[in-house]
Formats: structure tokens, C-alpha cells, sequence
């Protein structure tokens, strides 16, 4: 009897011990997301060398883990399912709401000081925002801040009410399927973050023989890279250190900064995006 009462004894404790193990595993993952402005396969492709460049600096394991949707980016840090997110500008603010400013963005791309968004059309007579009135325009994401809020905010500064003046207002999802919707003639007019569209016509990926920007928004602060403001504040210093230190004079930091489309990260606060929520605000999209 003491045998048995032994040997279940020692299986307990094996278990409980496996069961304490995987535990602390799972909790050495530093897990990352981003929301889905772009294809998967993008998305992947740009992650892949900073995650490793990550796990070299944080000396953990490091894994991107991707979202279906902006919102599931949201909740997914304000639950702390992930440890860090890229955010747009507009994501950031639904965050910092959601989570109550429970929330931190780190760093930005220098190039996010000054974002800015842009009208494309392959419609010879549109020539303006004006122009839009009785036509089609395609948004990105509802969530997105270059794709929906910021150009619908700088639409309405110019007296157009999308709902009231445009024949239809569609949303692609992603900038890359705005772009694709408006050379296929889905729609006559789409509006995009200005640096998925340099990186298109850079890559000969679209024809601007034929679709073209007729209209650049103002400057205004966008996407960032975002923690739980649990994180330890070590934790969190390591983390920004990281980024600051990317520099294109190395081929690691040429790899990620080219990827991400940065000249270099620098510090940014949740005060930067005032202004965004603001005009959500004002828009009635929060």
C-alpha cells in the first residue's frame, strides 16, 4: 500500500512539475503582433529578421503572432496576450481607451513624426476631392488611421461628408487591396498610407501611367510600437534600447529598417497622438 501511495506520490510531483516547466516557457515567449494593414504574407516577410534581431537583444524567445483584424490587435495587448504591437496612430488611441491608459507606445519610425495619407484614382476627371462627390472611394480598414480616419477626417475639413456626397464608400481591409481596387476599376477613387503606395511604385508593383495620386493629406503622427504598461520598466528600457540602437550602417539594422520602412526609430509618448483621437472624436468613430 505505501508503495502504490509511493509511486502516485512521484507522479504527482512529475506532473506538476511538467505542468511548471511548460509554464515557464510559455511565460519566456515574448510574443508580438501587428495590425493587418497588409497582405499575411507581408506582414510575415517584415516581421521574420526583427523578431530574430529581437530575441538577440531580449535574450528570450521572440514570436510574431499574427491577428485576423485591427480590433483583435487591440484586445490582444490590452489582455496581454501579446506582449507588444504595432499600432497606428488610431489603434493606439482605441487601445489606450479600451485598456483605460493602460498602455505605452515606445517607439516610432522617425518617418511617423510626419505620416501622411493619399487620394489615388485612374479617372482622368478626378482631379481634387471636390471631384469625388457622386463617385466610389475605397477606405482601407475601419480601424486604420492612414486608410480611413485621417483621410476621412481631412475629407470632412474640405465639406465632404462621405456618407452624403459619395456614391459609395467601400472598405478594402488592407492599403495593399486599396490599391488593387482602384486599378481594377472596382472603384474610381481609394485613399492609403502614403508609404505602402511609395513601396508599390518603387517595386513597379502598379502601373501610375494609369492610377495616380491626386490629393496628399497634411502631416499628423501615426504608427508606433506599443506595451502593457505592466511590463517591467527594465523590461521595457531593453525594449526601446533595441530599437533606438537599429542603425543602417549594420546589415542586421539595414535588413529590419528597410523592412520596416524607417530611416530609424526614436522615442515617442501618448501625448503624439492627441490630435488623432481628436479627430475620431470628432468623426464619431470612438
Amino acid at each position: 500500500m505505501k508503495a502504490t501511495l509511493s509511486r502516485r506520490t512521484l507522479l504527482a510531483a512529475s506532473l506538476l512539475a511538467t505542468a511548471a516547466g511548460a509554464a515557464q516557457a510559455q511565460a519566456t515567449v515574448f510574443r508580438v503582433t501587428a495590425i493587418p494593414d497588409e497582405s499575411p504574407t507581408e506582414l510575415a516577410r517584415k516581421a521574420a529578421p526583427l523578431m530574430k534581431y529581437l530575441e538577440g537583444k531580449l535574450g528570450m524567445k521572440v514570436e510574431y503572432t499574427p491577428v485576423t483584424d485591427y480590433a483583435a490587435a487591440v484586445e490582444a495587448l490590452v489582455n496581454k496576450k501579446v506582449d507588444l504591437a504595432w499600432f497606428g496612430g488610431f489603434t493606439f488611441v482605441q487601445a489606450n481607451v479600451r485598456s483605460g491608459g493602460k498602455v505605452v507606445p515606445l517607439v516610432q519610425r522617425e518617418e511617423d513624426e510626419k505620416f501622411r495619407s493619399v487620394f489615388i484614382t485612374a479617372d482622368p476627371a478626378i482631379k481634387s476631392l471636390a471631384d469625388l462627390k457622386g463617385r466610389d472611394l475605397s477606405f482601407g480598414s475601419q480601424s486604420s488611421t492612414s486608410g480611413h480616419l485621417m483621410p476621412r477626417h481631412f475629407l470632412l475639413a474640405a465639406g465632404i461628408e462621405p456618407e452624403r456626397d459619395l456614391k459609395r464608400v467601400a472598405f478594402s481591409g488592407a492599403h495593399d487591396a486599396t490599391i488593387a481596387a482602384v486599378a481594377s476599376g472596382k472603384v474610381q477613387a481609394g485613399a492609403l498610407n502614403i508609404s505602402v503606395w511609395d513601396k508599390f511604385v518603387a517595386d513597379k508593383k502598379v502601373d501610375t501611367a494609369r492610377v495616380r495620386v491626386f490629393y496628399t493629406t497634411p502631416a499628423y503622427y501615426d504608427y508606433n510600437w506599443t506595451v502593457h504598461a505592466d511590463m517591467p520598466a527594465a523590461q521595457k528600457d531593453k525594449l526601446s534600447a533595441a530599437f533606438l540602437a537599429l542603425d543602417k550602417s549594420t546589415p542586421e539594422g539595414a535588413q529590419v529598417l528597410e523592412l520596416q520602412r524607417a530611416t530609424r526609430f526614436i522615442p515617442t509618448k501618448a501625448e503624439n497622438y492627441k490630435s488623432i483621437e481628436g479627430a475620431a472624436r470628432s468623426a464619431g468613430l470612438l
